[in-house]
């Protein structure tokens, strides 16, 4: 059993834009202000709103299109298990809310091409920082637990939870 095949792309897009993003936050403050900075910046919120649609498909689509398989546990492992993926949801949310305020909050320049407005009072840009901060730096905790937990799927009780969310390769079933 596997999950269709827009279910595991936009799984896999949405891991491995949490994942960018957080490398771009964690590093951007290494380099000096200039053009430099301005365009790594701008890519961090670029595909903080990139990922904003790929949530938004990801939801409708699991809401609509998405395939279901059956659960892959019973009991505690399941409990564990949605809470979990309710919790990766949320964090995302938030971190998702808090990026886009801490956006318009700053008044962004992208790419000296275009800047998004300044929104409300600039003695919020350090709070609002940080709360972002917290919250990819959970989400991405939590992210790795999940990951964990798919690898000991995988390689401990050998049942093919991990499979499902591979992708196919060409002609298999």
């Amino acid at each position: 059993m596997h999950y269709d095949s827009i279910t595991v792309r936009l799984h896999w897009a949405t891991a491995s834009l949490v994942a960018v993003l957080w490398i771009i936050g964690q590093t951007a403050d290494l380099i000096p202000d200039g053009p430099i900075n301005t365009a790594y910046w701008s890519v961090h919120v670029v595909l903080g709103f990139v990922l904003i649609v790929v949530l938004i498909w990801r939801i409708m689509w699991r809401g609509t299109g998405g395939s279901r398989l059956p659960p892959a546990n019973a009991g505690a492992l399941q409990i564990a298990a949605d809470s979990t993926h309710y919790l990766l949801y949320a964090l995302l949310l938030c971190a998702i809310v808090l990026g886009v305020a801490n956006a318009f909050v700053r008044g962004y320049n992208l790419f000296d091409l275009v800047s998004l407005p300044q929104l409300g009072d600039k003695a919020w840009k350090k709070p609002i920082t940080r709360w972002h901060e917290l919250a990819a730096n959970v989400l991405l905790g939590v992210a790795f637990l999940h990951a964990g937990a798919a690898l000991a799927h995988h390689y401990v009780m050998r049942d093919g939870v991990l499979r499902r969310m591979l992708p196919r390769k060409a002609g298999s079933p």
